[in-house]
């Protein structure tokens, strides 16, 4: 039975719950490969490069299928194929079995993604922003819980693990087909609405904000793989490395809220946020070109989840605010896409600039590239928006 609206609680458990689940999985994929597989590092990229590429994929295809299909079918084929490939992981996980259900995982969290960020732009009871900043906050309290959870689970085996997934995929699945199904006829309204398809004048400045996403990716991507060799070299200790990490998650946590609150006065300066999150990012690269001390290091994180609490969710408000309704589906597509993208090349592209000319100058050129970036996004935005 259809429903009028979604409930926002299920919204933000559905997200909460597929991110824990993924970060079951993911997160393993290297150390599973190479420490009980056997196979290099360098099939451990290659194989989370495809598992990228697919979650692109499935961005592009879920954001498309969302708008001309229908958004609850779009989200239980997504979770769908999670369940599946989860399930199967349980009994099948050695080599190729596991890079292959790894990658069908890709596209199917690609669209549950994607179709979990459109819903968004579906909601009357709250501004969109609002439910942009709650999800992008249950996200990572997914990946933090999950994470946790697998230091304790995986002394007792990897099927367990699979399990675990597998159970999530399977209690969101119930949620998403008691609770997500939408009317079809709310979204027609909205199609109608938007009238034929016309020039967005807004085009050119969204963009440059995906582009300018794409390339926060690209550095965001060096503090989870580069930047970890770069402290070790410098005599610190892994467990030093993994502090930074959560000291991230509990600024996450405990930022996010705080700025939801003042998520009206936000999003009216919609472009003033967005600046001086990606800002922060180039800024939080600058620091580390000087950075010999651990504490150089706790500054950098601090100014980097700043910008990213700050930036990261608003860039799918600013896309939802300028595009038509017709379109929704398709351009929360692209937001999820041009960050996965960055996430699938960012390691590659730092550890060959890193082999050429070294971390300091990967740090500032990161740092110049994304006030580039943004400076120029924001340029044309002034220039529509007066």
């Amino acid at each position: 039975m259809a429903r009028k609206e979604l409930t926002l609680k299920w919204l933000f458990l559905g997200s909460l719950i597929t991110n824990t689940g993924i970060s079951f999985i993911w997160p393993l994929t290297t150390i599973y490969m190479h420490e009980y597989l056997g196979e290099p590092l360098t099939t451990s990229g290659i194989v989370l490069f495809f598992n990228s590429v697919a979650m692109m994929i499935g961005n592009v295809v879920g954001g498309r299928l969302f708008d001309r299909w229908s958004p609850y079918r779009t989200i239980l084929t997504g979770i769908a194929l999670d369940v599946i490939t989860a399930g199967a992981l349980i009994m099948w996980h050695g080599w190729p079995a596991y890079p292959l259900y790894l990658v069908i995982m890709g596209f199917g969290s690609g669209m549950v993604n994607t179709a979990l960020n459109s819903y968004a732009t579906l909601s009357t009871s709250r501004r969109s922003s609002y439910v942009f900043n709650v999800l992008y906050f249950m996200s990572n309290l997914g990946l933090v819980i999950g994470t946790l959870i697998v230091g304790y689970v995986l002394p007792l085996g990897i099927s367990y693990i699979f399990a675990l997934a597998f159970a999530l995929f399977t209690l969101f699945f119930i949620v998403a087909l008691i609770h997500f199904n939408v009317p079809s006829r709310k979204i027609e309204k909205q199609v109608k609405a938007a009238g034929a398809r016309r020039d967005n004048p807004h085009q050119v400045p969204i963009i440059l904000l995906l582009i300018t996403l794409f390339l926060t990716w690209v550095a965001y991507e060096q503090w989870q793989s580069n930047i970890s060799t770069f402290m070790l070299g410098l005599g610190m200790k892994v467990r030093d490395y993994s502090f930074l990490w959560t000291f991230n998650a509990v600024l996450i946590v405990l930022g996010q809220p705080i700025l939801t609150a003042f998520d009206d006065w936000l999003t009216k300066h919609i472009r003033l946020r967005l600046g001086v999150g990606f800002t922060l990012f180039g800024c939080a690269f600058l620091i580390l070109i000087g950075a010999k001390s651990y504490w150089l290091f706790m500054l950098a994180m601090g100014v980097l989840t700043l910008g990213e609490i700050l930036a990261l969710p608003s860039v799918s408000t600013y896309v939802d605010m300028y595009t038509e309704a017709a379109e929704k589906g398709r351009f929360q597509g692209y937001v999820q896409m041009f960050a996965s993208a960055g996430r699938a090349v960012g390691p590659l592209i730092g550890a060959l600039v890193i082999e050429a000319i070294g971390y300091h100058p990967l740090f500032l050129m990161l740092a110049l590239i994304l006030f580039a970036s943004i400076g120029i996004f924001s340029w044309h935005a002034a220039r529509l928006h007066g």
